[in-house]
């Protein structure tokens, strides 16, 4: 009789939930991303990673809102990899540019923040209608 085998280590840590394509489904991915994270015990990144989640939900409630239709949120954690890989999916086609904003703008600096605190963003096209936006952050536990 063999000995039983010890249980490989989870690697990957996986979170995926929908919110209604509002201000309010926005701030709850963030404040749910925010304890997600402190479960797997991220700590160097979390804050990176949790505003890059701020700004692609804000981003996919106001820009990629259509109406009846939810975003998702999935966040994936690597502690091997030692990256949190996030993507926020929305409906709408249009594919977010980011902008150089006039200093007296009010708005334009969400895809500033991602391409400072990602190591790597991008879009990519989703099943079915819409896009995916994605980005990896370093971090450690």
């Amino acid at each position: 009789m063999t000995a039983p085998q010890g249980q490989a280590p989870v690697t990957v840590r996986t979170f995926a939930q929908r919110f209604s394509a509002t201000r309010r489904g926005a701030r709850l991915a963030r404040l749910l991303a925010a304890q997600q994270l402190a479960d797997w015990g991220v700590l160097g990144g979390q804050d990176a990673a949790v505003l890059v989640v701020a700004e692609l939900s804000a981003n996919a409630a106001l820009h990629g809102r259509v109406p009846g239709r939810d975003f998702t949120l999935l966040l994936r954690y690597d502690d091997i990899a030692g990256r949190v890989e996030i993507e926020v999916s929305d409906t709408h086609d249009a594919e977010p540019v980011p902008k150089i904003p006039a200093s007296d703008d009010e708005q334009g600096r969400g895809l500033l923040l991602v391409e400072g605190l990602a190591d790597r963003w991008g879009v990519r096209p989703r099943r079915g209608p819409g896009k995916t936006v994605w980005a990896h952050v370093a971090a450690a536990t």
